[in-house]
């Protein structure tokens, strides 16, 4: 079995190395690419590397880059994610590529610690490097992602499972469901699971995925799927599968919102949302094996995960007076644009600590909210929308309560529809993007999902 497994990566590998060659990709220079010793936790003898471009940032987002079984840091920097590295350049963001050090350089996706957050498994290393990396180079908090190809696709997965509140957005090439490949005798490799035979509801992969960061309740990261309908390395199988579980976690449709054919015999699809970058997003190669991306499609996955963006100014500011939703004294209800449904107090409760939720606008007082020039909004005259206990945290539970003139009850209107709470510098938030009644509200990082849009009135 360890045989016929080298065998395959090994021609995965080399198709990996064939698409860098039909890209026209030549090496980095050296110095590019600089390996970081000393970075934290690092219980399974990882290599770290990062790449900062010439013109970093001020605020940049951080890629984290996950080669391929027999890769190397190296190999997908100057092959296969090469493309990568140029938007870097373009944009400014930072890339962190770790290194598996092990026999077949594969990276462990399969034993009981490397499937449980901070379990001491590869995953627990490479978010040493995250935090590392995350204070020294100023990076933006709301644009951590990762991507991956083939072992780094079914890490990027697992990574994307075990820190839902560190990466905003992931995307994997030729990869498999988080948790599919575990084992329990030890073995890196599921046979199993490469060969598409683990199919499962879309709860039952989410859960799976849930197991891995126990009592956790906040939103999962966007997700890019990406794979060839002739893969015999990882089977096609897979790719229905990780859909399954990330449109669960995200609590959007297995149902595509939208399809399209970006080019011939490819296939795109999109759940939860029709724009750039919405919950779930997959595309299906036609004829295609273990060896993707295909020439200049990696763009869509630098769009997907926000890197070909900035980070936005998080100076308060006050909203344009054209803007009909900071106008105060002006009691109207607020509707989510997601969901439809509008900001209200559960039971329509006047005690401290009731809690915020989405609820069918009714007109009731308990959806009535005005908009205070010292940027509070009230309801029932006297209480007003608060962040509970003074919190920063993305998933803070957001309440009603006495006014009293904090920081934790103001709260700016954006002209991008987006509700700003001022002392935490989040935005209001339907987790998961629910259309539910009853759903509570949090706050999150601001990002560009409707599930943070609302309309005033």
């Amino acid at each position: 079995m360890k045989r016929a497994l080298c065998a395959m990566l090994t021609a995965a590998a080399v198709a990996v190395a064939a698409v860098g060659a039909l890209l026209g990709i030549g090496p980095a220079a050296a110095a590019s690419l600089t390996r970081v010793t000393g970075f934290g936790t690092n219980p399974t003898n990882l290599n770290m590397y990062v790449y900062v471009p010439d013109r970093v940032a001020a605020r940049p987002a951080m890629l984290v880059l996950v080669h391929y079984c027999t890769g190397s840091a190296s190999g997908v920097f100057n092959g296969v994610g090469h493309d990568y590295v140029t938007a870097a350049d373009r944009y400014g963001y930072v890339i962190v590529v770790p290194e598996a050090t092990r026999s077949g350089q594969c990276f462990d996706v399969s034993t009981q610690a490397a499937l449980r957050r901070d379990g001491g498994g590869d995953s627990t290393g490479i978010m040493s490097m995250v935090a590392y990396a995350r204070q020294r180079y100023n990076v933006d908090p709301a644009r951590i992602v990762v991507s991956g190809f083939s072992s780094g696709a079914m890490m990027t997965n697992v990574l994307a499972a075990q820190y839902p509140d560190v990466f905003s957005a992931a995307a994997a090439f030729s990869g498999v469901p988080a948790g599919c490949f575990a084992t329990t005798n030890g073995s890196l490799w599921n046979s199993q699971c490469s060969g598409g035979q683990l199919i499962k509801t879309a709860r039952q992969w989410g859960d799976q995925a849930r197991a891995m960061y126990p009592g956790y309740t906040g939103r999962y990261p966007r997700m890019q799927l990406w794979h060839g309908t002739t893969d015999t390395t990882l089977a096609y199988a897979n790719f229905g599968e990780e859909i399954k579980q990330w449109t669960d976690l995200n609590g959007v449709s297995q149902t595509p919102a939208f399809t399209d054919t970006p080019r011939s015999g490819v296939t795109r699809t999109r759940y939860g949302g029709t724009g750039l970058q919405p919950p779930v997003e997959a595309f299906s190669f036609a004829g295609y094996g273990h060896s993707l991306p295909l020439d200049g499609m990696l763009t869509h996955a630098v769009t997907f995960l926000g890197l070909d963006g900035t980070s936005p100014d998080t100076t308060p500011t006050s909203t344009p007076t054209s803007t009909p939703t900071s106008t105060p004294g002006d009691a109207a209800p607020i509707k989510n644009v997601w969901s439809g449904r509008c900001l209200d107090v559960s039971g329509a409760s006047q005690a401290n600590g009731a809690q915020a939720q989405i609820w069918d606008c009714n007109g009731q007082a308990n959806q009535s909210w005005t908009a205070t020039a010292s940027g509070e909004l009230r309801v029932y005259g006297g209480k007003c929308l608060d962040v509970s206990g003074r919190a920063t945290a993305d998933g803070s539970s957001v309440i009603v309560w006495d006014c009293s003139g904090q920081s934790n009850q103001q709260w700016r209107f954006n002209a991008d529809g987006t509700i700003t709470a001022v002392g935490a510098n989040k935005c209001l938030d339907v987790p998961n993007y629910s259309t539910a009644n009853g759903v509570k509200l949090q706050i999150w990082t601001c990002g560009t999902a409707t599930n943070q849009r609302w309309t005033r009135g």
